[in-house]
Protein backbone atom coordinates (compact mmCIF):
# COMPACT_ATOMS: atom_id res chain seq x y z
CA UNK A 1 0.00 0.00 0.00
CA UNK A 2 1.25 3.49 -0.63
CA UNK A 3 -0.02 6.54 1.08
CA UNK A 4 1.53 10.00 0.14
CA UNK A 5 1.48 12.44 2.45
CA UNK A 6 2.20 16.07 1.84
CA UNK A 7 3.39 19.36 4.24
CA UNK A 8 5.24 16.22 6.04
CA UNK A 9 6.31 19.10 8.34
CA UNK A 10 3.08 21.02 9.19
CA UNK A 11 1.17 21.24 12.55
CA UNK A 12 -0.86 18.14 10.91
CA UNK A 13 1.58 16.32 8.21
CA UNK A 14 4.22 16.18 10.42
CA UNK A 15 1.96 13.66 13.39
CA UNK A 16 0.41 11.97 10.07
CA UNK A 17 4.05 10.97 9.36
CA UNK A 18 4.94 9.85 12.80
CA UNK A 19 2.14 7.96 12.86
CA UNK A 20 1.90 6.10 9.24
CA UNK A 21 5.82 5.04 10.05
CA UNK A 22 5.26 3.88 13.60
CA UNK A 23 2.23 1.89 12.25
CA UNK A 24 4.55 -0.23 9.13
CA UNK A 25 4.02 1.73 6.63
CA UNK A 26 6.32 3.28 4.32
CA UNK A 27 5.06 6.59 3.04
CA UNK A 28 5.57 8.97 0.10
CA UNK A 29 6.36 12.08 1.15
CA UNK A 30 5.57 15.06 -1.23
CA UNK A 31 7.78 18.27 -0.13
CA UNK A 32 8.98 21.34 -2.28
CA UNK A 33 12.41 20.61 -0.85
CA UNK A 34 13.03 17.04 0.16
CA UNK A 35 16.43 18.27 2.24
CA UNK A 36 14.73 19.56 4.35
CA UNK A 37 13.41 16.72 5.94
CA UNK A 38 14.16 15.59 9.23
CA UNK A 39 17.25 13.40 9.27
CA UNK A 40 14.75 11.10 12.04
CA UNK A 41 13.00 9.94 9.00
CA UNK A 42 15.00 9.42 6.37
CA UNK A 43 15.58 6.08 5.99
CA UNK A 44 11.91 5.33 6.88
CA UNK A 45 9.97 7.82 3.62
CA UNK A 46 10.33 8.12 0.62
CA UNK A 47 10.78 11.54 -0.14
CA UNK A 48 9.77 12.69 -3.29
CA UNK A 49 10.11 16.46 -5.07
CA UNK A 50 7.17 17.83 -5.71
CA UNK A 51 6.17 22.18 -5.89
CA UNK A 52 1.94 21.60 -5.16
CA UNK A 53 1.57 24.38 -6.89
CA UNK A 54 2.90 22.33 -10.26
CA UNK A 55 0.03 20.17 -12.02
CA UNK A 56 2.75 18.04 -13.53
CA UNK A 57 5.06 17.43 -10.43
CA UNK A 58 1.50 16.46 -8.62
CA UNK A 59 0.70 14.29 -11.15
CA UNK A 60 4.13 12.44 -11.31
CA UNK A 61 4.71 12.32 -7.44
CA UNK A 62 1.44 11.04 -6.86
CA UNK A 63 1.84 7.94 -9.68
CA UNK A 64 0.57 4.77 -7.59
CA UNK A 65 -0.46 6.04 -5.14
CA UNK A 66 -3.42 4.03 -3.27
CA UNK A 67 -4.26 6.92 -0.15
CA UNK A 68 -3.10 10.85 -0.58
CA UNK A 69 -3.39 13.34 2.24
CA UNK A 70 -3.58 16.91 0.36
CA UNK A 71 -2.85 19.51 2.50
CA UNK A 72 -2.92 23.02 0.87
CA UNK A 73 -0.30 24.71 1.94
CA UNK A 74 0.09 28.74 2.11
CA UNK A 75 1.48 30.07 -1.23
CA UNK A 76 2.67 33.31 -2.34
CA UNK A 77 0.46 34.55 -3.94
CA UNK A 78 -1.59 37.70 -4.94
CA UNK A 79 -4.84 36.20 -4.16
CA UNK A 80 -4.64 33.49 -2.12
CA UNK A 81 -8.51 31.89 -2.44
CA UNK A 82 -7.42 31.62 -6.17
CA UNK A 83 -4.30 30.44 -4.80
CA UNK A 84 -5.89 27.31 -3.04
CA UNK A 85 -8.44 26.67 -6.04
CA UNK A 86 -5.15 26.12 -8.83
CA UNK A 87 -3.71 23.69 -6.53
CA UNK A 88 -7.27 22.60 -5.95
CA UNK A 89 -7.19 21.67 -9.58
CA UNK A 90 -4.02 19.53 -9.64
CA UNK A 91 -4.78 17.64 -6.59
CA UNK A 92 -8.04 16.82 -8.83
CA UNK A 93 -6.15 15.44 -11.87
CA UNK A 94 -3.73 13.52 -9.95
CA UNK A 95 -6.81 11.81 -8.20
CA UNK A 96 -8.96 11.64 -11.58
CA UNK A 97 -5.94 9.90 -13.81
CA UNK A 98 -4.36 7.93 -11.28
CA UNK A 99 -7.67 6.37 -9.98
CA UNK A 100 -6.38 7.30 -6.42
CA UNK A 101 -8.72 5.23 -4.14
CA UNK A 102 -8.97 7.20 -1.14
CA UNK A 103 -7.96 11.25 -0.50
CA UNK A 104 -8.27 12.75 2.40
CA UNK A 105 -8.36 16.64 2.39
CA UNK A 106 -7.76 18.91 5.16
CA UNK A 107 -10.49 21.78 4.40
CA UNK A 108 -11.91 24.11 7.35
CA UNK A 109 -14.76 24.54 8.94
CA UNK A 110 -16.52 27.51 6.73
CA UNK A 111 -16.22 25.50 3.72
CA UNK A 112 -19.32 24.30 3.64
CA UNK A 113 -20.98 28.10 3.01
CA UNK A 114 -19.35 27.61 -0.27
CA UNK A 115 -18.97 31.67 -0.58
CA UNK A 116 -18.00 34.92 1.88
CA UNK A 117 -15.62 33.06 4.10
CA UNK A 118 -12.54 34.41 2.95
CA UNK A 119 -9.38 32.28 2.55
CA UNK A 120 -11.75 29.54 3.50
CA UNK A 121 -13.45 29.69 -0.13
CA UNK A 122 -10.26 28.18 -1.49
CA UNK A 123 -10.75 25.33 0.39
CA UNK A 124 -14.47 24.70 -0.89
CA UNK A 125 -13.16 25.14 -4.40
CA UNK A 126 -10.56 22.21 -3.65
CA UNK A 127 -13.59 20.38 -2.18
CA UNK A 128 -16.18 20.61 -5.27
CA UNK A 129 -13.00 20.22 -7.25
CA UNK A 130 -12.06 16.56 -5.70
CA UNK A 131 -15.78 15.92 -5.34
CA UNK A 132 -16.45 16.35 -9.41
CA UNK A 133 -13.81 13.58 -10.21
CA UNK A 134 -16.23 10.34 -8.70
CA UNK A 135 -13.46 9.67 -6.62
CA UNK A 136 -13.87 8.20 -2.62
CA UNK A 137 -12.84 11.70 -1.13
CA UNK A 138 -13.17 12.39 2.83
CA UNK A 139 -13.49 15.86 3.62
CA UNK A 140 -11.99 16.77 7.19
CA UNK A 141 -13.86 20.09 8.25
CA UNK A 142 -11.57 21.45 11.08
CA UNK A 143 -11.87 23.47 13.63
CA UNK A 144 -9.89 26.75 14.37
CA UNK A 145 -6.18 25.35 15.42
CA UNK A 146 -5.03 25.59 18.96
CA UNK A 147 -1.27 26.46 17.19
CA UNK A 148 -2.98 29.44 15.86
CA UNK A 149 -2.02 30.59 18.78
CA UNK A 150 1.48 30.70 18.11
CA UNK A 151 1.14 33.56 15.86
CA UNK A 152 -0.16 36.12 18.51
CA UNK A 153 2.64 35.56 20.73
CA UNK A 154 3.90 39.41 21.05
CA UNK A 155 0.89 40.24 22.10
CA UNK A 156 0.38 37.28 24.39
CA UNK A 157 3.23 38.20 26.60
CA UNK A 158 1.25 41.84 26.87
CA UNK A 159 -1.29 40.03 28.07
CA UNK A 160 -3.91 40.48 25.18
CA UNK A 161 -5.32 38.47 23.06
CA UNK A 162 -6.44 40.17 19.77
CA UNK A 163 -8.52 38.66 17.05
CA UNK A 164 -11.45 40.50 14.34
CA UNK A 165 -14.08 37.90 16.05
CA UNK A 166 -17.10 39.08 18.14
CA UNK A 167 -15.78 37.96 21.46
CA UNK A 168 -18.75 36.22 22.40
CA UNK A 169 -18.94 33.89 19.29
CA UNK A 170 -18.40 30.48 19.97
CA UNK A 171 -16.23 28.31 17.81
CA UNK A 172 -14.55 24.95 17.76
CA UNK A 173 -11.25 24.85 18.74
CA UNK A 174 -8.68 21.99 18.16
CA UNK A 175 -5.23 20.49 18.68
CA UNK A 176 -4.06 19.66 15.39
CA UNK A 177 -2.56 16.30 16.46
CA UNK A 178 -6.10 15.36 16.58
CA UNK A 179 -6.59 16.36 13.21
CA UNK A 180 -3.85 14.14 12.14
CA UNK A 181 -5.05 11.15 13.95
CA UNK A 182 -8.23 11.10 12.52
CA UNK A 183 -6.16 11.40 8.88
CA UNK A 184 -3.97 8.60 9.68
CA UNK A 185 -7.02 6.23 10.48
CA UNK A 186 -8.64 7.05 7.17
CA UNK A 187 -5.51 6.64 5.04
CA UNK A 188 -4.54 3.10 6.44
CA UNK A 189 -8.46 1.88 6.90
CA UNK A 190 -9.70 1.04 3.69
CA UNK A 191 -13.21 2.86 2.60
CA UNK A 192 -15.01 3.63 -0.65
CA UNK A 193 -17.21 5.96 0.20
CA UNK A 194 -15.93 9.36 1.58
CA UNK A 195 -17.94 12.22 2.37
CA UNK A 196 -17.30 15.11 4.81
CA UNK A 197 -16.39 14.59 8.55
CA UNK A 198 -15.81 17.66 11.16
CA UNK A 199 -13.34 17.97 13.51
CA UNK A 200 -14.69 19.96 16.74
CA UNK A 201 -11.83 19.37 19.23
CA UNK A 202 -13.50 18.69 22.39
CA UNK A 203 -15.52 22.24 22.94
CA UNK A 204 -16.31 25.39 21.20
CA UNK A 205 -15.01 28.46 23.02
CA UNK A 206 -15.52 31.87 22.46
CA UNK A 207 -12.29 34.44 22.45
CA UNK A 208 -13.20 35.63 25.95
CA UNK A 209 -13.16 32.16 27.09
CA UNK A 210 -10.12 31.17 24.90
CA UNK A 211 -8.10 34.42 26.85
CA UNK A 212 -9.88 32.91 30.23
CA UNK A 213 -7.89 29.19 29.50
CA UNK A 214 -5.20 31.02 28.47
CA UNK A 215 -4.70 32.88 31.73
CA UNK A 216 -4.84 29.56 34.05
CA UNK A 217 -2.93 27.59 31.60
CA UNK A 218 0.22 30.39 30.80
CA UNK A 219 -0.01 31.33 34.83
CA UNK A 220 -0.44 35.23 33.69
CA UNK A 221 -3.34 37.16 32.75
CA UNK A 222 -4.46 37.59 29.43
CA UNK A 223 -7.56 39.36 28.23
CA UNK A 224 -9.12 39.46 24.64
CA UNK A 225 -9.60 42.10 22.49
CA UNK A 226 -11.31 42.83 19.38
CA UNK A 227 -9.69 44.45 16.63
CA UNK A 228 -12.08 46.42 14.19
CA UNK A 229 -11.94 44.98 11.01
CA UNK A 230 -11.21 48.30 9.43
CA UNK A 231 -8.31 48.54 11.31
CA UNK A 232 -6.93 45.16 10.76
CA UNK A 233 -7.31 46.03 7.37
CA UNK A 234 -4.81 48.81 7.52
CA UNK A 235 -2.77 46.63 9.71
CA UNK A 236 -2.42 44.42 6.69
CA UNK A 237 -1.87 46.64 3.69
CA UNK A 238 0.78 48.69 6.48
CA UNK A 239 2.93 45.57 6.06
CA UNK A 240 2.60 44.90 2.13
CA UNK A 241 -0.24 42.90 1.58
CA UNK A 242 -2.83 43.24 -1.27
CA UNK A 243 -6.41 43.85 -1.46
CA UNK A 244 -7.18 40.11 -2.27
CA UNK A 245 -4.86 39.04 0.21
CA UNK A 246 -6.04 41.57 3.10
CA UNK A 247 -10.02 39.94 2.15
CA UNK A 248 -8.88 36.43 2.25
CA UNK A 249 -7.65 37.10 5.89
CA UNK A 250 -10.55 39.48 6.90
CA UNK A 251 -12.86 37.14 5.51
CA UNK A 252 -12.65 34.01 7.59
CA UNK A 253 -13.38 36.17 10.56
CA UNK A 254 -16.82 37.62 8.65
CA UNK A 255 -17.56 34.25 7.20
CA UNK A 256 -17.64 32.42 10.79
CA UNK A 257 -19.68 34.72 12.92
CA UNK A 258 -23.59 36.24 12.68
CA UNK A 259 -24.94 33.12 13.28
CA UNK A 260 -22.88 30.66 11.56
CA UNK A 261 -23.44 27.15 12.30
CA UNK A 262 -21.28 24.20 10.99
CA UNK A 263 -23.44 22.06 9.05
CA UNK A 264 -22.19 19.15 11.17
CA UNK A 265 -22.90 19.00 14.65
CA UNK A 266 -21.57 18.41 17.81
CA UNK A 267 -21.31 14.38 18.31
CA UNK A 268 -19.05 11.95 19.41
CA UNK A 269 -17.85 11.38 15.59
CA UNK A 270 -16.46 15.51 15.49
CA UNK A 271 -15.77 15.71 19.17
CA UNK A 272 -11.89 14.92 19.55
CA UNK A 273 -10.13 14.91 23.34
CA UNK A 274 -6.92 17.20 23.47
CA UNK A 275 -7.71 20.59 25.49
CA UNK A 276 -6.77 23.81 25.03
CA UNK A 277 -5.53 23.56 28.38
CA UNK A 278 -3.37 20.83 28.13
CA UNK A 279 -2.34 22.13 24.50
CA UNK A 280 -1.15 25.45 26.03
CA UNK A 281 0.96 24.13 29.12
CA UNK A 282 2.78 21.71 26.77
CA UNK A 283 3.47 24.20 23.91
CA UNK A 284 2.75 27.77 24.44
CA UNK A 285 3.30 28.79 27.99
CA UNK A 286 7.25 27.23 27.08
CA UNK A 287 7.25 30.11 24.54
CA UNK A 288 6.22 32.51 26.48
Amino acid sequence: MTIAVTTPRGHVGSHVLRTLVQAGVRPRVLMRDPGVLDDAWRDHVDAVACDQDDGDAVLAATAGVEALLWISPSVPDADPVAAHARLGGHVARAVAEHGVTRTVFLSSVGAEKRRGAGEIDGLARTEEALDATGAPVLHLRAGYFFSNLVMGLDALREGVLRTAMPLDVPLPWVDPRDIAEIAAARLLAPWSTGGVQAVHGPRDLTFTGVAEVLTGALGRPVRAERIAGDDLRAALAEIGLGEAQVEAIVGMSAGLRDGFVPEQPRTAVTTTPSTLEGWAAAHLRPLL
